[in-house]
């Protein structure tokens, strides 16, 4: 119990929030997606957008594996992924493509997400995608967008494109790609991705399982996603994802508590 309450979090963050406290949370997501096996070496990204006027993001530098990511690594940089002040590592411009894409379109979005998770390519690469199979699965029903592969995503004219199929939904899948989740706050766009993930992963179990796939009635799919959908619409400070946070943060203490450098 001790060791529980030596740590104390910072408080929910919000738009408020100071660029310290904001890099502080950006690198515990990062070292959590390692933690939870869902980063791919140095590959994919999380983004989070700064408190301020200018439209300024952290993301991680390019070349660092998830986790090593400290706060004072984090980059930051422009919707155009071009650097601001001085940074010591360069960043993947390329790969902010999809990230800036989102962060135009939605400036209710604090943070994205964006993965390459095994079952998250391998869902995304079946034409039924996601099946509302359990209750992980069950809190994105008519809630999931889809995006059609156009090869690595490079052009920034994919960015119109991306964002037309998103539209106001909180996780969409990239076909033939991975996953992608966009939060109010980092806290939010984890619990999303760690719980989409899930689904994928259960998904993919049950159907290797070979006997017959069973799916909740539509009613009661319906009336799940909207018990999730109440959840999800409060506001920021109690969204999804806040209140398992604190103790996430006490886990990446325990880990290793440099990540806050």
């Amino acid at each position: 119990m001790a060791t529980v309450s030596a740590f104390r979090p910072p408080p929910p963050m919000t738009r408020a929030s100071s660029e310290r406290q904001v890099r502080i949370e950006l690198a515990a997501c990062y070292r959590l997606v390692a933690h939870f096996g869902m980063d791919d070496l140095v590959y994919t990204h999380i983004s989070a957008r700064l408190p301020g006027k200018e439209e300024h993001f952290l993301i991680n530098p390019y070349g660092m594996m998830f986790h090593e990511v400290c706060a004072s690594d984090l980059v930051k940089i422009d919707l155009e992924g071009n650097l601001v002040g001085k940074n010591a590592y360069p960043v993947n411009k390329a790969g902010f493509v999809i990230h800036s894409a989102v962060h135009m379109a939605r400036p209710d979005i604090m943070c994205v997400l964006h993965t390459h998770t095994r079952a998250g390519v391998a869902v995304s690469c079946t034409a039924e995608g996601l099946l509302p199979l359990n209750q992980f699965a069950l809190q994105f029903y008519d809630r999931i967008a889809y995006h059609d592969y156009e090869g690595v995503a490079l052009e920034e004219d994919e960015r119109a494109r991306l964002v037309a199929d998103l539209g106001a939904k909180p996780v969409m899948i990239l076909r033939n790609h991975g996953l992608l989740a966009a939060g109010r706050s980092i806290a939010e766009a984890f619990s999303l991705m760690y719980y989409l993930d899930q689904a994928c992963r259960i998904q993919i179990d049950a159907k290797a399982m070979g006997g017959k796939i069973v799916l909740p009635p539509s009613a009661v799919r319906k009336k799940t996603a909207k018990q999730f959908q109440g959840m999800a619409e409060k506001p920021q400070s109690t969204s999804m994802g806040q209140r398992e946070w604190p103790a996430l943060l006490r886990l990446c203490e325990k880990l290793d508590p440099g990540y806050k450098d």
